[in-house]
């Protein structure tokens, strides 16, 4: 098949979620298909890596994304407007033109959206089957409940435009998928019985490669990869410093706790300062750096979608601690495959019991990998979207040949 592949990421390097989840489609994808990607950029598109890309896809266009901070006036003018402002402000006129150009010059079979961001620009195109893939919806829908006063009022009324938005849109789409059955009952109670085929295909893992990896931690030593830059990040950094790693010094005083990805200055001094904290910035080869620490945190609190950072440290043979909301949509069995905690003591005595047992610690983290090979690898997850588009692109050809006849 010909698919033409909207994408809100330009997927190399692929050193977040969201490229990590991008890239991994287009390698299962361009096994069996012609892919042709029309992606945003992060940085100048000049600039954009391309040396993976052009091997998987047969053709490739990267625009630089429009990005400004909305104004009282963008703001304002979603009083009179379906469209959320974020939706309006960071139009691009030059990515719609390619898109509908692609679509006159390659004739695909099926267009493939990765991310809500992505899905105006597939609305453009007539007579070709739509798959809306990732739909996240808890982050927009439910982050009125971790503010208060004007904030939160603010962050409702977004909700609630988000939900029209989101209803106005996906019956253009043949085909939408979830990571999570969560995200899948937020959309069916938007769009009730007009939700088209829906599927949830989940986030996922490279075990292959993390099995090069050994784990060889040093004694004493937490986690957390995730750039400070998503809220949802910060708020789980600042919670653990604040309410949890005092907790765990107490008992262990020579514990380290190392957390990766960016972050600014300004982040940096609205945590709490205390000792054994180190912020390392952009690592090159996560994998080597989580294999070597005795366990990975993930306190999160907020946010949607499932956990990379979790599915990657299991892989890896980590053993790994987690609120109920950071391990939210992954099947994995609290006491078997993880450690499940949510409040500050019940985190500190997990993590505790896992820097003073390393034999359970290495056991925990044995029993992670395997369920994540069996379940989250990409070789198990790609298939089924695979499958999905196949079928979507089927009913299309079924539809058309009833008509001509």
């Amino acid at each position: 098949m010909r698919i033409l592949v909207l994408s809100t990421w330009w997927p190399e390097p692929d050193d977040n979620g969201s490229r990590l989840r991008a890239m991994a489609i287009l390698r299962g994808l361009a096994e069996h298909h012609h892919l042709h990607l029309i992606a945003f950029s992060q940085g100048p598109a000049t600039a954009v890596q391309s040396q993976e890309i052009s091997r998987l896809c047969r053709s490739w266009q990267a625009f630089e994304r429009p990005d400004r901070l909305l104004t009282l006036r963008d703001r304002l003018g979603s009083l009179t407007s379906n469209k959320p402002a974020s939706v309006r402000v960071r139009w691009s006129q030059p990515f719609a033109d390619a898109v509908l150009a692609s679509v006159a010059r390659w004739q695909p079979d099926v267009v493939l959206a990765m991310e809500i961001d992505v899905a105006p620009y597939a609305c453009l195109i007539q007579n070709v089957p739509l798959v809306l893939e990732e739909l996240e919806l808890a982050a927009i829908l439910e982050d009125h409940r971790n503010h208060y006063g004007l904030r939160r009022l603010r962050s409702l009324l977004t909700a609630i435009q988000h939900r029209r938005y989101i209803a106005t849109i996906i019956p253009s789409f043949a085909a939408v998928t979830t990571v999570s059955e969560k995200e899948a009952s937020l959309l069916y109670q938007i769009t009730g019985p007009h939700t088209p085929l829906l599927t949830v295909i989940p986030n996922g893992v490279d075990s292959r490669a993390c099995a090069a990896y050994t784990y060889q931690p040093e004694p004493d030593t937490l986690i957390y990869p995730g750039a400070l830059s998503y809220s949802a990040n910060f708020d789980a950094v600042h919670y653990f410093l604040a309410k949890i790693w005092p907790l765990i010094r107490a008992r262990h005083p020579q514990a380290k706790f190392r957390v990766t990805g960016k972050i600014t200055a300004e982040q940096q001094a609205h945590l709490p300062r205390v000792n054994g904290v180190e912020f390392t910035g952009y690592v090159n080869d996560i994998r080597a750096l989580i294999a070597r620490h005795a366990v990975e945190v993930s306190p999160i609190r907020e946010g949607g979608g499932t956990r990379l950072k979790i599915l990657e440290a299991l892989a890896l043979g980590v053993p790994v601690v987690s609120t109920t909301k950071g391990a939210e949509g992954l099947a994995l069995i609290d006491g078997k495959h993880i450690l499940l905690a949510d409040t500050p003591m019940d985190f500190a005595r997990a993590t505790s019991r896992l820097l003073s047992d390393p034999p359970l610690a290495r056991r925990l983290g044995e029993a992670g990998r395997r369920e994540v090979a069996a379940r989250y690898d990409w070789r198990v997850i790609v298939p089924r979207l695979d499958d999905l588009l196949r079928e979507v692109a089927q009913r299309r050809t079924v539809s058309y040949d009833l008509a001509r006849t």
